[in-house]
Parts: structure tokens; sequence; C-alpha cells
């Protein structure tokens, strides 16, 4: 089949023939695509999205034919979660806790630490009421439980999460195993000893616990001294030996003592050469050997491990180790050996081989894995393989027979050995009645979610299987065969009904209508054409709608589709047309366009037309040709610009939906060249020649203009009675007073440059209107500046006038007397002597014509600032009278007319001979 644009252009291609009143059904039967030929099995690699009769690669491949069962399902059979007969349970590995899983599953087959466990007194667990989950407390309680689960639990694997958390490690860090079992055993040895019963507070030491002692032999006098103390496992340097042997005659070889090691000997009173040794008196029933395999590295002051293979045998007699004592047991059996992979000691994975006491079989617990070795033999195979490169490897050493050798075992646990006894039940070990209540308790759990998980298994099953044979019957009824009714079901909602892992949800067609409610033609290629019977049976089970079918095709949106496909083909030829008919003199009546719309009339049609045919246009009446939205609409006198234009003709029309004024941006244009133009602008403002231009728009221009009259007058008028201080000629200072002058004014410079702003450019910068001399007072009210920060021109070079210099004060002559003629609330203010930094303008000789608002503040000879008015306003000195006046003082500052608005007229008034401006 065709790609689908060629499709899209091939249902189409008839348009170049037929005007839109010449459509029939055929033509619409074409646009809809409905005679494509459908595609057959084998032929399509995928679906064609354009043909809406194509049905193949839709997701019917997983349907076809015979399906296994255990594709409905992703549940995991709940069987494969419970333990096998005669098998052990594993512990869950909660991130890096393998460490913790060897110890637990070496300390559960130590039978007499588990019996022991079991005896320990636990009123929680006795009481506890078995409708709540069980929650132990205790180390000693987490052990009892763990232990009792460990034994009996259906489970093939159980969490220890609780005794983690109880312990307070770290589940995402590895932490030094071989110091975790001192800890561990230091701190279970604390529990026990709070027991009342003498043997179970005892049974760690009992169980781990040896004799040793440090004899030291003075080389001086041969006195002999020994420093006894216990031991719960040997620690054995392997650091350049090669088995066991060589490892515990180093532990007990004989040290020299000399230089600055020497002894304290108390019978020779002073520090003497000796020898020390360690000499073992007792040996404990489990002897737990740790081979030092994480040591520290000087040079890099990190642990590092050492990869040295050790033989270690599977019989080990202490006896030539051992003095004293001399009915002591002492050939133990390896029933335990702990290895770490890796060649890193911070990283890794932690697996224990144990034996089991009861059969002599040998096990692999591996965190959940559990795996029984055969022939009842220790067997380490891959455990020995490093992943990781080892820079010396050395070769496996042969083994002779009861031997084993390992790289990667860092701790040996050896039982002693004893004596067959006939008594076959010396091994068992009973889980008490209160654990086993609890230990009951989450195995009706497990049952009851095994048996949760097979029904939820079932069930998928069951619905696969329904699926299955629905989608074989109605696959074959989907194609609508020529010249039977059908109907168009959308293909993303056929794809998720025949994609089992989703849920199949209602049909809905509402995204596929067009603005008349049929099925909309750019719609076809996302929906399929099936027969009826086939759509009867989908909405029957699934509902949903509307129904599309044959007479859903619509004729409106064809139409107009064929509309807008002719004129995107005529408008370069208009184009050409129209730029030639522009060219002649117009002769008769015209119609008035936008010169920026007759510039980009080809893009906006263009663009109309696109919208047009993807039926794009938004509601609200902002598309081409429908007018100018209360939003979009200019100002009179505003410049359209091509970028900012959105429909045909409104960069003439003006912010009161008239014609604009601006006789400059329009051109008259033939009644020929309207008429081409509004076939793609129908919607377009119109405006023939005799139309009048917007009369709101002509009085505001008018009104404009004569503002613009009055500031020229007005600035003309300040500047004739200012031009000195326009100029900035025969500027006053206070260290050469004016003759005949016993006063002077100080206004701001800011007030200056605005005033003088105004005065160059008096159409463009609004009146100043306020001088605003408040922000030349302090925060306490008075006069920022000393007379000598004045002279010395403090005051003209402060960074601080930048942003304060706002209000006028006055000076009267004479340095120590600077006074200002403030309004009452002023009054009895002193001169605040930390101000030095205001930038002003000195020697006013007269006051400016200014509107009444706040006027100049006056200084006069005296050392305290208080007021000289009474509190009336006049001649402009007292503020503006009413609430411009208000409005302006509370401002501080010059006041421009509203911009972009209409200024209010000045009137010009006077008073004692000066004259001032009041709006």
């Amino acid at each position: 089949m065709a790609p689908r644009i060629q499709l899209e252009k091939a249902a189409w291609r008839w348009v170049e023939t037929v005007k839109p009143e010449e459509i029939r059904q055929v033509h619409i039967e074409l646009a809809y695509r409905i005679n494509l030929p459908a595609c057959q099995r084998g032929t399509c690699r995928r679906n064609c999205k354009g043909n809406p009769n194509c049905l193949v690669g839709i997701g019917e491949q997983a349907w076809l034919g015979e399906i296994d069962e255990n594709t409905f399902h992703n549940i995991d059979d709940p069987n494969s979660e419970r333990r096998d007969k005669n098998t052990f349970v594993g512990l869950t590995n909660l991130g890096a806790t393998c460490y913790v899983n060897t110890f637990l599953q070496v300390w559960f087959h130590n039978l007499e630490l588990r019996r022991s466990l079991y005896q320990c007194h636990n009123s929680r667990a006795q009481e506890h009421n078995t409708e709540s989950d069980y929650e132990p407390q205790s180390i000693c309680e987490h052990l009892q439980y763990l232990f009792a689960l460990l034994q009996n639990s259906n489970r093939r694997y159980i969490d220890p999460s609780g005794l983690v958390k109880a312990l307070g490690l770290d589940t995402g860090q590895q932490q030094d195993a071989q110091e975790f079992s001192k800890l561990f055993l230091s701190l279970l040895e604390d529990t026990l000893s709070k027991q009342k019963s003498p043997s179970l507070q005892n049974v760690i030491q009992q169980q781990f616990c040896g004799q040793f002692s440090y004899v030291t032999v003075c080389n001086q006098c041969g006195r002999s001294s020994a420093l006894p103390s216990r031991f719960y496992e040997l620690e054995l340097n392997i650091q350049g030996h090669k088995n066991l042997t060589e490892c515990v005659t180093e532990f007990l070889k004989e040290e020299k003592l000399d230089g600055e090691n020497r002894y304290f000997c108390e019978s020779c009173q002073t520090k003497q050469s000796a020898t020390r040794r360690i000499r073992l008196h007792s040996l404990p029933p489990t002897l737990n050997l740790q081979l030092m395999r994480f040591v520290f590295d000087r040079q890099t002051g990190h642990k590092k491990k050492l990869n040295t293979f050790i033989s270690f045998p599977e019989q080990l007699d202490m006896g030539p180790f051992l003095e004293g004592k001399a009915d002591q047991k002492c050939v133990y059996e390896l029933s335990a050996v702990l290895i770490h992979r890796g060649i890193s000691a911070y990283s890794g994975h932690y697996i224990a081989h144990v034996k089991d006491a009861r059969t002599g079989d040998w096990y692999k617990f591996n965190d959940e894995e559990i795996e029984k070795m055969e022939g009842k033999k220790l067997q380490l195979g891959i455990e020995e393989d490093i992943a990781e490169t080892v820079k010396s490897q050395a070769r496996k050493p042969k083994c002779s027979k009861g031997y084993h050798c390992s790289r990667n075992a860092y701790m040996l646990v050896y039982k002693v050995q004893e004596e067959e006894s006939p008594d076959a039940t010396r091994n068992d070990v009973d889980v008490p009645a209160f654990l086993q209540r609890l230990v009951d308790q989450d195995n009706h759990k497990f049952e009851e979610w095994c048996s949760e998980m097979a029904d939820m298994r079932k069930q998928s099953v069951d619905k696969g299987k329904a699926k299955h044979e629905e989608v074989k019957e109605l696959y074959e009824l989907l194609t609508a065969r020529d010249g039977e009714p059908f109907e168009f079901i959308p293909l993303d909602w056929l794809k998720k009904w025949l994609d089992d892992s989703t849920a199949t949800k209602e049909i809905d067609c509402s995204a596929f209508l067009c603005s008349h409610g049929k099925l909309h033609p750019d719609k076809v290629g996302d929906s399929k054409r099936v027969s009826v019977k086939a759509a009867q049976l989908l909405y029957e089970r699934y509902g949903g709608g509307p129904r599309l079918d044959a007479s859903s095709l619509c004729q409106e949106c064809v139409s107009q589709r064929c509309r807008v496909l002719r004129l995107k083909n005529q408008l370069t030829e208009d184009y050409k047309e129209v730029s030639n008919l522009v060219k002649r003199s117009l002769s008769g009546q015209g119609f008035w366009v936008g010169k920026a719309s007759l510039r980009s009339w080809k893009q906006l049609a263009l663009e109309q037309l696109e919208e047009d045919e993807h039926e794009t246009k938004q509601r609200n009446g902002q598309t081409n040709g429908q007018g100018p939205h209360s939003n979009n609409s200019k100002e009179s006198g505003a410049e359209s610009t091509e970028d900012d234009m959105k429909t045909f003709n409104e960069d003439i029309v003006c912010s009161h939906g008239a014609l604009s004024i601006l006789e400059t941006e329009r051109k008259l244009v033939t009644p020929e060249v309207w008429t081409k133009l509004r076939k793609y602008f129908s919607k377009a403002p119109e405006f023939n020649q005799s139309r009048e231009a917007c009369q709101q728009c002509l009085t505001l221009e008018q009104e404009e203009k004569d503002n613009e009259a009055v500031s020229k007058m007005m600035a003309l008028d300040q500047k004739n009675q200012l031009l000195n201080l326009f100029h900035e000629k025969n500027r006053p200072t206070l260290t050469k007073w004016p003759q005949g002058t016993d006063m002077l004014y100080i206004v701001p410079l800011f007030f200056v440059d605005e005033w003088k702003k105004f005065i160059r450019r008096p159409t463009k910068s609004s009146p100043v209107s306020n001088v605003g001399n408040t922000l030349l007072l302090c925060p306490h009210g008075g006069f920022m500046f000393t007379y000598e920060s004045l002279i010395n021109g403090d005051a003209q070079h402060s960074p601080l006038a930048q942003r304060v210099g706002r209000d006028q004060q006055t000076v009267h002559r004479g340095p120590a007397h600077l006074h200002p003629l403030l309004p009452a609330e002023h009054s009895q203010r002193l001169h605040h002597p930390v101000h030095h930094a205001a930038r002003s303008v000195l020697g006013v000789q007269r006051e400016l014509p200014l509107p009444a608002a706040e006027g100049p503040q006056r200084i006069h000879t005296s050392h305290h600032l208080h007021p000289q008015s009474d509190g009336r306003q006049e001649d402009g000195e007292g503020g503006g009278s009413g609430a411009d006046g208000q409005q302006l003082r509370d401002r501080g500052g010059p006041r421009r007319a509203p911009q972009g608005g209409r200024r209010e007229r000045p009137r010009l008034q006077s008073g004692d001979g000066r004259w001032f401006y009041t709006y």
C-alpha cells in the first residue's frame, strides 16, 4: 500500500476538476477512501494508517492461532515461594545484608544455641493475640521468632528486617563481617545474662568461650608470670602461610620482648628482656577461627583483602596446641565455612557453607537460595572464582584427602567431635508451643496469599481464554465487504482492545466529529471501516459512541475542503493578478484596503486556508477576516505592523471599530481587486470610498493639537520669565550674594532638569507641576545641610542627590542663620548636623511660575527652624488647593500628565506679581 501522504493526496485529486457545488456521492466516498482495497495478512509489515480498510498489524497476531495459557497472566506460580520438603529456609537480602544472613544461618545450625534460645522466657509471645501481627522487641525475642520460622515456616525464604532494624544496621552499606560477629555475640551474651535460669545466662560462654593466658618469662631471673584471658574466637594471621596448622602455630609462637619493648620484671624491679607466648588452656565446644583476610594497608590507609590460598582440614586435632587438661576433647570437625567473594574489602558477596548436624549433609546458603551439596561433602566450587582480575593469580594448590583449599574463606567453624550415641533424638530441637503458634499464624497468612495468587492467576487465564475466543470470532467479522453497510471505529481503540495488558474502555468517537457532528475527513486515517455486524457486537459488549456509519460522511466538510484546496491552487495566480491590478489608476467607486494588509495578503490568505483546511479556527472570533477583537484593538493613530496583524484589513480599523483617520496607511482599490480578496477573506471589514473616517478619532486628534499648542505657549512663557535659569547664566552663590538680595531659594536639581525637558520639548514632555522640596528635609524634619556644607559644595557632589532632591528651601543671608519658612507642622525642629549630602540649586531669583501645589519653603535668621507661615495657601507657597493640591503634596515630586491619554488644559493665574499655572 502507498504511504499515508500519497493516499491523502489521491483522495482529493478530484478537486482539480470539480467545483464545490458539483460534488456528488462518489466524490465524498473518494474523500473518505471508502473504496480503497483492504490489505491481506502477510502483505503488510505494519498497518496502513492512511487506509481505513487495512485491518492488518493492529495487534491481531498475538490472538490468532494457539496460545499458551501462561501468556494470559504475569503472576508467578505461588508454589514457587513454597518451601520444598526436607530443605532449609533462606533469608532475604535487604540490600547489603548478606553478611548478616550468613551468620544467622550458622548460628541457627548450632543446635545447643537454638535450644537455649527457645527456652528463654518471652511473655510477649506467650500472651500474643494471633488476630494481630507479632512484633518482637528485644534481640532475644527476634532471634527466637526468626529461628522458629527458619525451622517450621512454609515459606521458601523469610524477611529478617525486624532483627536488622533492631540492631540498627544500615541495609544499604556493607559492614565488617568479622567485627559484626564479635559485637553480636557480645550483645547476645549481655541479653541472655538477664535471664533467670543460670544455664541460659552462660549459654554463650558455654558454647563459644575458651581460655588462654599470656605467659611472660624474664630472661634475667627466669620468673614466669601469666595473665589469664577468655576468647570467643581465635584471630589467625594468614599472610605468608599455606595451611591452618601454620596459622595456629604462629598464633601460639614465642615472642621476644627487648629494646624499647622490654618487660618490667617484678623480681628484678627493672625492665628486662623477656619472652612471651600464648598458652591454650581450654577450648569451647564451638571453635570459631577468624582468618584475617581483611587487613589494614599502611601505604593506602585503607583495608585490603588478602587473596591467599589457605588449606584447612575437615577434622582438626587441637591436642598438640593445648596445654594441661589431658582429658579434654581436642578433636574438632568442620561444621561451617564462611566465604567472601570479591577482591575488595569494601564490596563483594557473602555466602555460607553449613553442615547439617542431624544428617551430615552440606548446604550452601546464598540469601534466598539454598543448595544441597552432593555426596555429603563440602564443595566450595565456584566460590573460589573471583570475578575481578587479581594481579597475582596464584594457582590453587592440590589438597590432600580430607582437606580443602580456599582463598575466599574468612571464618571457619569447628564443632567438637562427639561420640556416636544410640539416642537419635539428641539432635532434635523442638519449637516451643508459644512460638509454634506464631509460626502457624504466619503459615496461615502465607497459605491465604498463595490461594489468593492462585485465584488471580486462574481468573487471568479464564479471562484470557475468553478474550481469545472473542478476538477469533470478531476479527473474522471486522472486514466490511463491498456494498455492505459499514461503520467507523477508532484505530487506537481497536489496538487497545487487542492489547491484553490494558483494560478495554468504551468506544469513544467524540474526538472524530467535525463541527457539523459528523466524521471529520482528516480523521479517516485514524479510524477503521468495519462491518455493521462487528460494530454492533463491539458496542453491545463495550458500549460508547457516537456511532459513525455511512450517513456520517460530511458533505459540508468535503465541500469546504474542496473550496480551500481550489483556492490554494488558485492563490498564486490571483496574487499575480491583484499585484497588476493595484498598479492601475482607479476610475469610479473603490474600496479602502490597508497597505500592510495588501503587502501581506498572500501569506494571510495561505494561513486562513490552512486553518480552514484543518478546521482549527478558534470559536472566539480571532480568525482571519472576522474583524478585530476588543483585546486586539489599537488606539487611533497607532501604527499597525504586519507582524502584529492577525486579520485582513484590521490595520485600517480604529479602536472604535470605524475607519482609521490615517489616510497614509490605506489605499483605494478597484471593485475587481476587492472581489478577489473577498474570496479569501469573506469576513474582513469592508470600507467603500464614501465611508467617512471615525469622528471620535478626529475629535481626539483636534484636542491633542490644542493641548500641544497650550503646552508650547506655557513653555515659552516660563522660558521667557526664567531665561537665566534655563541658560544657567548669572547664578548666585552663597559666597557671593547678589547686591540688594537678602534671600535665596533652594530647589533640587532634579526639578530643574525636569523643567528644562519640558521647556525644550513641550509636546513630548509633560509640564512640571510641583517643586517638591520635602525630600531636602531630613527624617527629623530639619534641613539636610549646614551652611558650611553648602559653601564647600558637598551638597552638589553627593551621590544621594540622584534620588532625593525634590523640594526647595530658602536661605537668609548670613552663614550662621539658616532657617526655613515651613508650614505649621514643621515648627521648632532643629537642623540635624549629620546630613551633608543632597544636591541642590542655589539662587533662584524669583519663584517659578508653577501650578498651585507645594510651594517654596524659606529659611530666615534664627538657629531654630520654626514656621513663619500662618498656614494660609497663597502665592503658590502653601500647596495646591483642594484635592489636587493634596495629591501633589502626597506624591512629593514633579507631577506629569497621564501617559498615553489626554492632558488637562492649564489655567493661567496671577498673585502678588507672580504668574503660575493651575489645573
